[in-house]
């Protein structure tokens, strides 16, 4: 199977619903991507992914070019085969790592000049170089590399930055045609423009013209205002090809979901189901529960009495909260299943919701069970 998206229903609130089809299967939309970020979703095996319905995961570039090396896992026969993962794979081009390093890299028109967090060695990236490591990586979605910058930056430095995205994409689109295969990779283009509506209109109508096989918007949830990312965000999706694809990075809270989705967004990652997980913090359907806290000592209730979960199923409240003061690693596993279960359930409701005409009423019915409060 090559690759192949289709939109099946809009909502009148702007929501699609969607069917990517990969070499590893068929990704329904919207969806979730858990972080894997070095080709392991942080204490929740393969199987268990599985168990939970996550269809796609994300790996990064960055980290799995520094170790093991793309080359290695390219002779041991890409990604799915290196982590034993059946679904599908979308790998991060890197660039948002390595902006990230501030003192620690160079960018240049030419690409990104970074020394290793690791051991200190000096490496370059450009655009070309990116195509390159993610095929051999061998994910099914590989992102361009582009510049993300900080928030807040001014008018100039963003175009700046957004220009320069724009020539990369053009470049790693020119490397993927000489060397790549649209029948097992699909490449997608990243929209940036910051926290300017104009910048972002040019950066938009930029990347549609280069007519990629899908689009990701990037250099957002980096500091500001949930409301501006999410203005950002439509400005993006108003203009993209209402064909393709749309994968917003790196978003986002839980209770923020829907909104994304209302924009127009196919696709998402974050890394707060696992992270905060680690944390004890606890998703639900009232909110977030702190595992921590000397209230859940006794209760023997699951997490959420309305998640089905294998965790809500089996452990309490209570045993939950003495793995978390024991620093039993078991903690960590127990509630990242739980968190990225809460977030692959959440997508999989509105996915029903726009498919049978009642996600209004859907979308009210969440606003207030928070409302509602704790349980």
């Amino acid at each position: 199977m090559s690759f192949r998206f289709e939109v099946l229903k809009t909502d009148p609130s702007g929501a699609r619903l969607g069917r990517l089809e990969t070499p590893h299967g068929t990704i329904e939309t919207p969806t979730f991507m858990p972080v894997g970020t070095a080709a392991s979703v942080k204490g929740i095996p393969q199987e268990a992914l599985e168990s939970l319905g996550v269809q796609m995961l994300l790996a990064n570039t960055y980290h799995l070019y520094l170790r093991p090396g793309h080359e290695r896992i390219g002779r041991l026969g890409g990604l799915h085969r290196f982590m034993s993962w059946r679904g599908g794979i979308l790998t991060d081009s890197g660039g948002f790592q390595v902006f990230s390093m501030a003192g620690l890299r160079e960018v240049s028109d030419e690409g990104v000049r970074f020394r290793s967090h690791l051991d200190g060695t000096e490496h370059l990236f450009t655009p070309e170089r990116a195509v390159e490591v993610q095929q051999a990586l061998g994910s099914d979605i590989a992102m361009v590399l582009d510049e993300c910058i900080e928030y807040p930056a001014s008018h100039e430095r963003t175009r700046q930055a957004s220009f320069r995205t724009s020539a990369w994409a053009a470049r790693s689109k020119k490397a993927f045609a000489e060397c790549g295969d649209r029948a097992k990779q699909m490449q997608f283009a990243i929209v940036q423009g910051g926290m300017y509506a104009d910048l972002r209109r040019e950066s938009t109508d930029e990347l549609a013209a280069m007519d990629f096989p899908g689009y990701a918007i990037g250099g957002l949830a980096v500091g500001e205002p949930h409301s501006m990312t999410l203005e950002m965000a439509s400005e993006a999706t108003s203009r993209l090809p209402a064909g393709k694809a749309r994968y917003l990075m790196g978003v986002g809270k839980p209770e923020d979901l829907a909104s994304y989705v209302t924009a127009g967004i196919d696709m998402m990652d974050c890394v707060l189901p696992t992270r905060n997980a680690r944390n004890g913090c606890l998703f639900t359907s009232r909110g977030r529960v702190l595992i921590k806290n000397s209230a859940y000592a006794e209760d023997d209730r699951p997490i959420d009495p309305g998640c089905g979960c294998p965790v809500c199923r089996r452990y309490s409240r209570a045993y939950l909260r003495h793995l978390y003061l024991a620093n039993e690693i078991l903690a960590a596993v127990l509630n990242s299943i739980h968190n990225v279960h809460f977030y692959v359930d959440r997508m999989k409701g509105i996915r029903e919701a726009i498919r049978f005409g009642n996600l209004a009423a859907f979308l009210s019915d969440l606003q207030a069970q928070l409302e509602t409060g704790q349980f």
